[in-house]
């Protein structure tokens, strides 16, 4: 049986010209005696249901049946193949007028007969809604008995006469207001991150990983802004465009992937301590981003073709949900486990790596702790309003939060970055375990930022190294001998240049007023000194 009213609610929609907004029409034709068709959450006071009904007067006589949330009413009798038609209508209070019967006897449906020979039942009429809270309330046609339902039907279910409510269900109410709020914010956001990333070009420090938040946040702006047009045709008409609403949520979703991407791999160093993934990490991020963009994919459309219009579901309250809270709780033992190798190896950018590690854990935890609440914290008939805000909330902390981190100031001391664009390629023309993967141990400082747009080239086209033991050696030339130096590393080599260079011209005669000895010949066979710069040693000499 529950298969068949599956099919039938399934014809029914597939028959609707426009269900996406409050404005539902469609037709019934089934072999059922009782079948839902919507639901909406009224207002206290000023919900209100305009309908119309047409079926043939020989499939007399039908009624439209008016359930509540209590779990006396719907509960009881959704879902429960146990009990016939007569059970799920006692369960409704007539005198509450919860039954509509539309057939002419009964005044308030406002039947008359219509046409000649065939004739037509037409019930126009309404229905105000009134209780001590807001409610879901969920409409179902019956005519118990059997021979079947028949019926062609237009209902609009409306909250007050507001702009910002009338078409509106209750558990909706705020969500437009909500959704130009964080607009206007993330745009700001947007607006900020491109003057710092014009700043950073500057100064050659406009990493990919910094590309990848303003995409984020890109994204996120234009998520936002087909969700406020959608809501905002919903208000005027009660239809809205749906393809505009799951655009927005498919925008949403990639904004989110790049982020949750962005940080796996800045948690690897990647941009901060090294130049490239290895090869290894690179296949095992792409298998894990390939998993988690299929298990987005399955949740729409497990939330498409598979939620029950006849309850009040979330997204997260599915197995693919479900299963994206298990992705996000893998991708932070994967966090975890990058910033502390990253930390390991370069114990230099513990300015940086600590407040990111400490931001972005309470945001790994944000989404599935308010998945769960959202499923059994929040009523039913506030969830999606207050989801929606939630859910918008933690996206922002996450983007402000990277957006000050990475702020292009000589006061900021968690900046990520200390090598510079220009000097990355030089590293990845490196052979492969040459040190082309990781960068040269280097604290951020402040001397990166000279000038409003200039970058520093006195640290441009320098290579650094840590500081190792000096070699002391001295230098045959005029007995002077080298200073220790600890920040400086001496390499001696010989060389046999005769082949390569003509013996030195004879030496110019002196003149009169000079009394100091010519200088001694080189030999063909000569010791070089050459000075390679250390951390923080001066430059070299030779």
């Amino acid at each position: 049986m529950d298969r068949v009213l599956g099919l039938a609610v399934v014809s029914s929609v597939l028959c609707v010209g426009s269900v996406l907004g409050k404005y539902v029409r469609g037709i019934v034709n089934t072999k059922e005696d009782w079948v839902f068709l919507t639901r909406f959450c009224f207002l206290t006071d000023f919900g209100r249901l305009d309908f119309k009904f047409r079926y043939p007067k020989s499939r007399c006589c039908q009624n439209i049946l008016l359930y509540f949330d209590e779990s006396s009413q719907w509960p009881a009798v959704y879902k429960r193949p146990e009990k016939d038609c007569y059970q799920k209508e006692a369960v409704l209070r007539p005198e509450n007028n919860q039954v509509i019967n539309l057939t002419t006897r009964y005044t308030w449906s406002g039947c008359v007969v219509e046409g000649e020979g065939d004739e037509i039942l037409s019930c126009v009429g309404g229905r105000s809604f009134r209780s001590v809270r807001e409610r879901w309330w969920y409409i179902a046609l019956s005519k118990c008995g059997g021979g079947g339902l028949q019926l062609e039907y237009e209902m609009k279910l409306t909250n007050g006469q507001s702009f910002w409510t009338q078409h509106f269900s209750a558990d909706e109410f705020g969500i437009l207001e909500t959704d130009i709020t964080f607009l206007v914010i993330f745009a700001t956001v947007f607006t900020l991150s491109c003057y710092f990333a014009y700043n950073l070009k500057g100064r050659q420090l406009l990493h990919t990983t910094y590309k990848m938040f303003m995409t984020a946040t890109g994204v996120e702006v234009l998520s936002l802004l087909f969700f406020c047009i959608y809501w905002g045709l919903y208000a005027r008409d009660g239809v809205g465009n749906g393809s505009l609403k799951i655009l927005g949520k498919l925008l949403f979703s990639v904004s989110f992937l790049v982020f949750l991407l962005m940080l796996i791999l800045l948690g690897k160093g990647f941009t901060v301590t090294r130049a490239r993934i290895s090869h290894s990490g690179s296949i095992k991020l792409s298998i894990y981003m390939t998993v988690y963009t299929i298990t987005y994919i399955i949740l729409f459309i497990y939330e498409a073709e598979f939620f029950d219009p006849g309850e009040v579901l979330y997204a997260y309250d599915s197995p693919a949900g479900y299963g994206l809270m298990g992705l996000q709780l893998l991708a932070y033992v994967w966090f975890c486990y990058a910033v502390l190798v990253s930390l390991k190896h370069y114990p230099e950018k513990q300015p940086f790596y600590i407040p990111f590690f400490a931001a972005y854990t309470l945001w790994f935890f944000a989404v599935p702790v308010m998945a769960l609440i959202a499923n059994f914290g929040i009523s039913r008939w506030a969830r999606e309003k207050i989801v929606n805000g939630i859910q918008l909330g933690i996206h922002l902390y996450a983007h402000v939060v990277f957006l000050a981190i990475t702020r292009p100031s000589a006061a900021n001391k968690n900046f990520p970055y200390h090598v510079r664009t220009s000097q990355i390629g030089i590293l990845l023309s490196s052979p492969k375990g040459m040190g082309a993967e990781s960068f040269p141990h280097h604290a951020y400082g402040n001397s990166s930022f000279l000038g409003d747009s200039q970058p520093n080239f006195t640290e441009l086209f320098s290579i650094h190294s840590a500081p190792v033991k000096t070699i002391d050696e001295a230098v045959g030339w005029k007995g002077q001998e080298v200073a220790r130096n600890s920040d400086q590393k001496i390499i001696t080599t010989t060389a046999d240049l005769s082949s390569t260079f003509s013996p030195p011209p004879p030496p110019i005669p002196p003149r009169s007023s000079t009394h100091s000895p010519p200088p001694p010949r080189l030999t063909s066979h000569f010791t070089e000194y050459f000075s390679m710069q250390g951390g923080a040693g001066m430059g070299s000499k030779a």
